[in-house]
């Protein structure tokens, strides 16, 4: 049988690689993400799945358009085994600079959109659910939850909430048979992390850059980890936040220390 899963960001980054990588695995995905030209660009360029790329335009900030994007999922599939919540934005400010807008946003995208998504996914997860063949949802939160930085606070507490969530997602819903795991990617080669990685245009933001094992991510090296989140090797791995960041976060290396 067939599985099914949905992804939220699907247009671009992480998110458009897991979807590739669900899809070489044969599952069927709904892909949503609300910018209409690349995710149609996505569509495009999924067209040799045989149609189990499914696209849908969705703003995980608009509570109601959330609600009528998993009915409509619902309408196709009732059962999903998987929701993989890629949908994130990044705002750089000094705290005392950061523009109300900027951070209202950071947080309903990132924290309020996750939370839409998995709490209407819910019900097409347990459908399927079953203690031997549990549903997943994996989160996307950052390294930035767990060791943040300046001129990237409403971020970092984007993520660290996200974290929380997970957490207590993975408890309410382990009965009913659905495990809730989150992903912590330190800096990923992708458009939001190439968009602010000019200091002059993101208000001095850096991001952490190359971590200790000597590169940045690329964005399968974070879907690597999803995968095996999905896998039957996680049956038993539920409310943990996992740092796939090369060891950014592990230790603080001083600048000018000879690694």
């Amino acid at each position: 049988m067939t599985r099914t899963a949905a992804v939220t960001g699907a247009a671009s980054g992480i998110g458009q690689a897991a979807c590739r990588r669900l899809l070489e695995a044969g599952w069927t995905v709904f892909g949503l993400d609300n910018a209409r030209d690349r995710l149609n660009a996505v569509a495009g360029g999924f067209s040799a799945y045989q149609g189990r790329f499914k696209p849908i335009l969705c703003d995980v900030t608009d509570a109601a358009r959330v609600t009528a994007a998993f009915q409509e999922i619902a309408a196709v599939s009732p059962v999903l085994n998987a929701l993989v919540t890629c949908a994130g934005v990044l705002r750089t400010s000094l705290m005392e600079d950061m523009p109300i807008e900027d951070f209202d946003l950071v947080l309903n995208v990132n924290t309020r959109g996750t939370f839409l998504a998995a709490q209407k996914a819910l019900p097409a997860l347990r459908a399927g659910a079953t203690p031997e063949n549990p549903s997943r949802v994996v989160l996307l939160s950052s390294v930035a939850a767990l060791r943040p930085k300046i001129v990237s606070g409403a971020y970092a507490a984007s993520k660290a909430a996200v974290s929380q969530l997970c957490r207590v997602m993975a408890a309410e819903w382990a009965p009913s048979g659905v495990l809730v795991n989150a992903l912590a990617p330190g800096t990923v080669d992708t458009p939001m992390v190439a968009a602010v990685s000019d200091p002059s245009a993101s208000k001095g933001y850096r991001p952490s850059g190359v971590s200790p094992v000597g590169r940045i991510a690329q964005p399968d090296d974070v879907v690597d980890v999803m995968m095996f989140l999905l896998s039957d090797a996680a049956r038993y791995v539920t409310g943990t936040t996992i740092p796939v960041d090369g060891g950014t976060q592990a230790a603080f290396i001083p600048p000018g220390s000879n690694l």
